[in-house]
């Protein structure tokens, strides 16, 4: 047990660099990874079924309780984050219709499971985190169809239905399996739950190599814009971080649920972007939303240490 929070620990905590070196190795040598392409759908339906088997029912009931600031988080989330990625799209690619297409998607799924770890390092309130996350997974089969079809439209084709139902089954169907797993055998979930990170973790692992491996082409064939798409996804991170935790504070949210609002509002699940891009739109479609998650969870984790910071501080001047 011991052993697999230490490895759990030291993934979290250096996540950014292990992104960016399985990157590197499955654009170096994709053929490697041939034989796990087709498994970036899996991979991710994992990590919302573990996200189901880990909810815990009764921190979530005492946040619905009282609903105001999840709900003041989810509507930040898919206004700020929705309308900032949109006007990077068009301002940046314009006539760029896969990479326009793929930065609107990055910002227009549900929010990625590193906000919850980048809400507890940072002294932020989990349970709310968690139920944000939670509401933001209901109701993405329909918003991010919706969404696409409506700003992204003019860059490519987009139709609904295959795009809803390969959201359901993605996510809302796993994790709804492990909601029911936990809530029909409990006692057995709860001695398997300190597995339940690490094995997000490496699910994770799994679809950066299948969608890194497959996007190889792609990427060898546009290196010359990579340099301004990470420069994009860069604002597209920070702007809405900036502005969920702002607003928040300004409204009078308080600050241990102002900082599970900033990494709500900014990190998206771009793991689900990627695969989404990789199914429906192209291997270059999938090349922002790539730079995004290495984006996200670096600047994530900056801004959960400048706050563990202030938190360890603040606690230091109160003993």
């Amino acid at each position: 047990m011991k052993t697999i929070q230490t490895i759990s620990k030291i993934i979290s905590k250096y996540l950014p660099l292990w992104i960016i070196l399985l990157s590197i190795i499955a654009y170096i040598i994709p053929d490697a990874f041939i034989s796990i392409r087709q498994l970036t759908g899996f991979g991710l339906g994992t990590i919302f079924f573990l996200m189901g088997l880990s909810l815990s029912s009764e921190k979530l009931i005492e946040v619905i309780k009282h609903p105001k600031y999840a709900l003041l988080g989810v509507l930040l989330k898919w206004t700020i984050m929705v309308a900032v990625s949109i006007a990077i799209a068009y301002l940046f690619f314009g006539n760029q219709a896969e990479i326009a297409t793929g930065i609107i998607l990055a910002g227009t799924v549900p929010s990625g499971t590193s906000a919850n770890i980048y809400t507890f390092i940072a002294g932020g309130e989990v349970a709310l985190s968690i139920t944000m996350a939670t509401l933001d997974t209901f109701i993405s089969p329909v918003l991010t169809p919706i969404l696409l079809q409506t700003f992204a439209g003019r860059f490519i084709p987009i139709e609904f239905w295959p795009l809803f139902l390969n959201i359901i089954y993605i996510v809302f169907f796993p994790l709804i399996g492990g909601l029911l797993i936990q809530w029909k055998f409990q006692r057995q979930v709860e001695k398997f739950k300190p597995y339940t990170g690490v094995l997000s973790q490496l699910a994770l692992f799994l679809v950066i190599l299948s969608v890194i491996s497959n996007a190889q082409q792609a990427l060898s064939e546009n290196l010359s814009v990579l340099p301004l798409v990470f420069i994009a996804v860069t604002l597209q991170v920070s702007i809405p971080m900036g502005a969920g935790y702002f607003i928040s504070r300004w409204l009078g949210v308080p600050e241990r649920n102002a900082r599970a609002i900033l990494f709500h509002t900014g990190i998206c699940n771009t793991a689900l972007a990627a695969t989404l891009a990789m199914e429906h739109f192209g291997s270059l479609a999938a090349v922002p939303a790539v730079a995004n998650m290495v984006m996200n969870l670096t600047i994530g984790a900056l801004m959960a240490s400048l706050f563990e910071n202030k938190f360890r501080l603040a606690a230091d001047g109160n003993s």
